[in-house]
């Protein structure tokens, strides 16, 4: 069997595999100009860690990058039982070095690493490098009153504004959700980063796994407010994609929206995950839902020099034209 092969059947038996790096979602990610694979160390014939990667071309080298909508890949790794401290940090030295060994040859490599990784001195002895990034989570869903006593002021004070205002209205199909989402950002002069082509496999996979649902406000005439599209795995539920409508932002729907996420959750026994942002305003507005603020790494090197050069004339004639 290939590591492709393994790993599909890997998926179907691991329950703590974070949905990012199970094997239909990367199928439903990545276009037809790229592939994915996957690196594997096995001991006693069992697959002891993985590690998925995707790779795609920049500037005409093959590279590793994250794929779009995709909050984290990096390495997944199965503990023995009982390890003490020490042989935890030793057993990850052995097991991250053996991964970083199998990659195959590219000119780039960048990975955001799931929060639950919290050493990467093995890829900084590699000659790595790590940006420090950060989500948002609640731990635990399973005491709704309390989940929403620990809402902000603003928070509490949306709910009660928008009671009577909207209807909740769950799974609506992927083109609405999509166009609904387009429009939005576009009154707002964005652009919608991602194809609907895209979307459409995601929703389709994630919904055929059971794992997706739409959730969406819309008014008393009918107009769609505010939506979130949902994923989770067997740990925790996450906060994919928000769409809210400029002109209804401020009748609190997209915070009732959350907590309509957050009963699903809590009906799964699943921690929520904002899937964070970098954004000031965004990480505020994350940060009064009562979370815990949870980093993780993004972890990247440059192995050709041309790549680098290449990298930084794009990216200094993209500031020039931008002025």
């Amino acid at each position: 069997m290939t590591n492709k092969e393994k790993y599909r059947e890997f998926c179907k038996r691991e329950t703590g595999i974070p949905i990012f790096s199970i094997d239909w979602w990367l199928d439903a990610v990545c276009p037809d100009n790229k592939y994915w694979n996957v690196v594997l160390v096995e001991k006693g014939g069992q697959i002891a860690a993985s590690m998925p990667y995707i790779i795609g071309r920049k500037h005409g080298f093959k590279t590793i990058e994250m794929p779009m909508l995709t909050q984290n890949l990096g390495p997944y790794i199965k503990y023995p039982d009982n390890l003490k401290y020490e042989a935890k940090l030793s057993y990850e030295k052995e097991i991250m070095t053996e991964l970083i060994n199998q990659l195959p040859d590219v000119a780039f490599f960048n990975q955001n690493f799931n929060y639950s990784i919290s050493n990467w001195l093995p890829f900084y002895w590699k000659g790595f490098q790590q940006t420090t990034k950060y989500t948002y989570v609640i731990e635990d869903t399973s005491d709704l009153k309390n989940v929403e006593s620990n809402f902000s002021h603003a928070k509490r004070k949306n709910l009660k504004k928008c009671k009577d205002l909207v209807n909740i209205i769950f799974d609506i199909d992927a083109k609405t959700f999509y166009e609904n989402h387009k429009m939005t950002l576009q009154k707002q002069g964005q652009t919608i980063s991602y194809s609907f082509e895209l979307f459409n496999k995601i929703y389709d996979s994630a919904y055929n796994h059971n794992s997706a649902k739409t959730i969406a406000a819309f008014d008393k005439d009918g107009n769609l407010n505010s939506a979130l599209f949902i994923i989770w795995d067997n740990v925790s539920a996450y906060d994919l994609i928000s769409t809210i409508d400029p002109d209804y932002r401020n009748n609190g729907s997209a915070t009732l929206l959350v907590l309509e996420a957050i009963k699903l959750a809590s009906k799964k026994a699943l921690k929520f995950d904002f899937e964070g942002s970098m954004i000031e305003g965004v990480e505020n507005s994350f940060r009064q839902f009562g979370t815990v603020q949870k980093p993780y790494f993004t972890i990247s090197k440059t192995y050709s020099k041309l790549y680098k050069i290449l990298s930084l004339t794009k990216e200094a004639i993209n500031i020039l034209r931008s002025k």
